[in-house]
């Protein structure tokens, strides 16, 4: 088994196809959403590929070491919305074709319109585990 993250961003991939920004969505399509991610979690929690996960607020700073003594640096208080990550997925499965199967399922999590948004998610394997594009 490998382990993989799934990463939502807010942007910085093609845009996808229904492109309506959360923060323009009803209630009842936030809801349809979250419900969505939670039902996938919950079918990989019973193959036993389900890890971890957790959404996230579009609110962030960057911070770095700025030197001995003095304060850090930040870009705040906010990152540009197209560097913050949305949220992740930490999944364990056999092969990166299961990994990118489940992440283009997890694309078609419904947005505006309870269409589905076709999102861009990221795949990375964690430090140290074997995969190939091609296996």
């Amino acid at each position: 088994m490998a382990r993989y993250l799934l990463v939502k961003h807010y942007r910085g991939a093609p845009a996808s196809v229904n492109d309506v920004p959360m923060d323009q969505w009803t209630p009842e399509e936030v809801s349809a959403h979250m419900q969505y991610m939670n039902d996938f979690a919950d079918r990989l929690k019973e193959t036993g590929e389900y890890v971890d996960s957790q959404a996230l607020s579009p609110e962030g700073t960057f911070v770095r070491y700025d030197g001995e003594g003095r304060p850090p640096v930040t870009s705040g208080p906010f990152a540009e919305t197209k560097d913050l990550v949305a949220g992740w997925m930490a999944i364990d499965v056999d092969t990166y074709q299961r990994a990118l199967d489940l992440a283009a399922e997890l694309s078609a999590a419904p947005g505006a319109g309870s269409w589905p948004i076709h999102e861009w998610l990221e795949i990375r394997p964690f430090m140290g585990e074997s995969h190939t594009a091609a296996e």
